[in-house]
């Protein structure tokens, strides 16, 4: 009877004090007394939670990736091949007709440069929204390994707890069962 009563203490001084033991029974094998169990139980979970948080620590900083760049100057190169296309086409274009090679050349210039301009603004656009799609598939795979490292690191240090709070209950006369 007095052995269940103390089991029953054991379990509640875990679920009062447990920071990660929520599945480990503590049992006494040297005969502690309630308050003697309570008073380990404390002293070890105050142990395991800072080794949970050096672990925690120490796994977010080795994880932290140093941020890789943006992808910049879409804009830009969309315009470059923009102006080239447009300037190629309204050369192609003026081919096709036999009285091109009559018109004045300033005036075949300023065809092409007015077909290059605007080839080069939709360019522009075209390269900002190849931009702008390149950052949002950026960002997902980095909140996806941030959020991967972040699991990995919680794991790490919920072991680094439950082994620190074995390693403390042990010594002092306990036996810890999952």
């Amino acid at each position: 009877m007095a052995n269940r009563a103390l089991i029953g203490v054991c379990v509640a001084v875990a679920a009062t004090f447990g920071v990660h033991t929520q599945a480990e029974t503590v049992m006494p094998t040297k005969g502690q007394t309630p308050e003697q169990i309570q008073k380990d139980a404390a002293e070890c979970q105050a142990q395991a939670k800072t080794s949970y948080d050096q672990a925690l620590a120490s796994a977010n900083t080795t994880a932290a990736a140093p941020a890789t760049s943006k992808p910049t100057g879409g804009r830009m190169r969309g315009a470059a091949v923009g102006a080239a296309a447009g300037a190629a086409s309204a050369q192609v274009q003026g081919n096709r007709y036999e009285n091109y090679d009559k018109v004045d050349s300033d005036v075949q210039q300023e065809y092409r440069q007015n077909q290059a301009k605007d080839a080069a603004a939709a360019g522009a656009v075209v390269g900002g929204a190849k931009q702008r799609q390149s950052r949002r598939e950026q960002a997902k795979t980095q909140e996806a390994q941030a959020q991967q490292q972040s699991t990995t690191a919680t794991q790490s240090a919920d072991a680094a707890s439950k082994q620190a709070y074995s390693a403390c209950m042990g010594p002092r006369g306990y036996s810890i069962s999952p």
